[in-house]
This record gives structure tokens, C-alpha cells and sequence, in this order.
């Protein structure tokens, strides 16, 4: 069963889960012109209540993702929450985690306050769209200018 452990997003666990998205998505992305753009999480966004960011570990206790919440303005008026930086390692996908990070991710959302989730991908990571789709989520208008996003997406919180 894996386990949750929530980390700032400079520790050194986290850092490197973080390289190792960062790098995959440099070189996986459709993007806009100018190439994919690095963008380090601030880890004061991520400190409760305000937000959250989790590192996911295996049954064996080995971190194999990461990903966090963090409150950003209202969104038609509601509590609004923004999902960034799910990533499961290649080698540890396939076993429903990413699904399992995201309720965990959803709840201390909920726990904080949350109305409503948004999130932005882009188009090259069809897995995580499904993901998302197949989590409740739709397409909504952008809320950000996000450069390397193609798609945005939200939630209602139950």
C-alpha cells in the first residue's frame, strides 16, 4: 500500500521527483514556441492551509511521485484550489497510484477549504487527461497563462 508524506517542495526527496517531471516534460511536451519553461514550486504555496505538496512512496517505503495543491484567487466566486506537479515514475506506474495521489490530493484539498479544483495540462499527456476525465474533471475556459498548458480543467469539490 503506498504511503503519503508531506514534504516542502525544496527537500531533497521532493527536488528530485521534481527534476525527474520537469525533465520528462521537457522532452515530451507540445508547446508553445520558446520550448517547454521550468517552473519551480514555491514551497510557502505549499504549506497548509493554504496548500499542500505530497510525496507518494511504494510498498518497499521508495518515492515514486509527487504532486501537490495550492490555493490560488476564486474562480466564479468559489474557494478555488490548483493541482500541480502529479508525477509517478515511469518504472512505478501501473498500479493505480496516480489515481490514489489525486484522491489524497482532493481530500486535504476538501479538508482546507477547497469549493472547486482546477488544473492545466497539456495536449502530449493524453494519459493524464484520461486521468482527469475519467476523475470528474472538465474542460474548462483558461485560468492561467500557463505556456506550457493546452488544456485546463476543474472540479467541483463534493
Amino acid at each position: 500500500m503506498p504511503t503519503f508524506a508531506s514534504l516542502p517542495t525544496d527537500d531533497p526527496v521532493s527536488a528530485r521527483l521534481l527534476d525527474d517531471y520537469f525533465t520528462s516534460r521537457a522532452l515530451g511536451f507540445t508547446t508553445h514556441a520558446g520550448g517547454y519553461k521550468v517552473s519551480h514550486p514555491d514551497p510557502a504555496a505549499f504549506v497548509p492551509p493554504n496548500g499542500v505538496f505530497l510525496v507518494l512512496s511504494d510498498d518497499a517505503g521508495e518515492p515514486v511521485g509527487c504532486g501537490g495543491v495550492r490555493r490560488i484567487d476564486d474562480l466564479d466566486g468559489l474557494v478555488t484550489y490548483e493541482v500541480k506537479h502529479v508525477w509517478i515514475e515511469e518504472a512505478a506506474r501501473g498500479h493505480g497510484w496516480s489515481r490514489r495521489l489525486m484522491a489524497e490530493l482532493e481530500s486535504r484539498a476538501a479538508a482546507f477549504g477547497a469549493q472547486q479544483l482546477v488544473l492545466d495540462t497539456n495536449a502530449s499527456l493524453e494519459a493524464a487527461q484520461h486521468l482527469y476525465r475519467s476523475g470528474g474533471y472538465r474542460e474548462i475556459e483558461p485560468y492561467n497563462e500557463n505556456p506550457n498548458a493546452t488544456h485546463w480543467f476543474g472540479k467541483q469539490v463534493p
